[in-house]
């Protein structure tokens, strides 16, 4: 009788110096783990790339219109702008993500309504007909269905979702207060050395009362600032579950 073999020790691996980053800029938690991961970017020189996920698409109840059947949808219109930046700078559709998350996740202000839209994109120094070319646009829509449908198709399901180069998919990590300097380093190498167990599946943290109301105060100023509902399912509210409520 041969004896049972032993496990195979997991073969350790660089860290990335690239990740794909989807998000969608209505979700708060997307938005404080994209500080995050800037904030790693400028330590470590990694490269981010910037990629859409819809919450209003996965969200969707049926017979409701899909987003990109809208004249105007709230993240996904916000995303068709980023689009049409991403191809002609990839650096412009980075400011806009920052400064559009910081608008709604930190100044509680509404970057969704299109003349605060056409503000930002002058702000980052953009012109704001670009809002206007976007929805002109219909390949838009495709860029972003596209980047979409890549997460679904990796088991995905909301954001922030990361997607590496060796095909790897993880969700989050969940942040409220995303730590800098060395530290922000370090959650780097934590998440990214979960890529040595591709079957380990899920670690969560219970929330107890005083994390409810951490979270609570967090979104905050994002509470003031949204327009829709979110759908609680089962995962923190508001996490990866925006959906409008337009029909």
């Amino acid at each position: 009788m041969t004896a049972p073999s032993e496990p195979s020790e997991p073969s350790e691996q660089p860290h990335p110096s690239e990740v794909d980053f989807h998000f969608d800029p209505m979700c708060p938690f997307a938005y404080h783990t994209s500080r995050w991961i800037r904030e790693v970017r400028t330590r470590t020189g990694l490269t981010v790339n910037w990629r859409f996920f819809s919450l209003e698409e996965v969200n969707r109840f049926e017979g409701k219109k899909h987003p990109w059947e809208r004249p105007w949808s709230y993240g996904w219109s916000l995303m068709r702008i980023g689009a049409l930046l991403r191809r002609r700078d990839p650096t412009l559709l980075d400011a806009w993500y920052a400064r559009v998350g910081r608008e709604l996740h930190l100044d509680g202000g509404k970057p969704h309504e299109p003349e605060t839209a056409r503000r930002l994109l002058t702000e980052i120094g953009s012109d704001a007909a670009v809002l206007d070319e976007a929805l002109a646009d219909p390949s838009t829509h495709d860029d972003v269905k596209a980047d979409h449908r890549r997460v679904l198709e990796a088991g995905g399901f909301g954001v922030p979702t990361l997607l590496f180069p060796d095909g790897q998919c993880l969700f989050g990590p969940v942040l409220i207060d995303p730590p800098t300097g060395t530290a922000a380093v370090r959650l780097w190498e934590l998440v990214t050395g979960m890529l040595e167990f591709p079957h380990v599946y899920e670690v969560q943290r219970p929330k107890a009362p005083r994390d409810e109301r951490a979270i609570a105060d967090a979104l905050a100023p994002y509470l003031r600032g949204r327009d829709w509902e979110s759908v609680d399912r089962g995962q923190i509210i508001g996490l990866g579950t925006e959906r409008e409520t337009t029909s």
